[in-house]
């Protein structure tokens, strides 16, 4: 059973690298959702979804709370995973935008929305390739 089937987080579903985020922050679409900011890149050769969390120190000066809304933005996006389009190779940079600290299940749900974003970025992309 490989990591895409199970529900977990991979090395391989993680983005990292500089070339790999510079090109995601250039070329990527821009969006966001109550509490979340998002840029997401479809059909980076990658070969699979890859994700980036990020929590602003500017929001939150202690680690500890920007450690636990980035393991908050991870489960959600392990959770709801499944939802985003397999073939597309979506690289996706999700940022904590808001100063409070918000309950798990409303993350979940801003997370949720994000995926459905996505998708609708994807699909566009994957009609234009088409046409072209």
């Amino acid at each position: 059973m490989d990591g895409l089937s199970r529900n977990t987080l991979t090395k391989k579903e993680r983005l990292c690298g500089k070339t790999s985020i510079s090109m995601l922050l250039a070329k990527g679409r821009h969006g966001n959702v109550p509490g979340l900011r998002f840029c997401c890149l479809a059909g980076s050769g990658s070969g699979t979804n890859r994700i980036m969390v990020s929590v602003p120190k500017k929001l939150f000066k202690r680690a500890v709370k920007r450690n636990l809304l980035k393991r908050r933005l991870r489960e959600s996006y392990r959770k709801l995973k499944h939802e985003l389009r397999p073939d597309s190779d979506i690289d996706l940079l999700i940022t904590y935008s808001t100063k409070e600290i918000l309950p798990y299940e409303v993350i979940y749900d801003a997370v949720g929305q994000v995926i459905a974003k996505v998708n609708r970025i994807a699909e566009k992309k994957a009609e234009k390739d088409e046409n072209a």
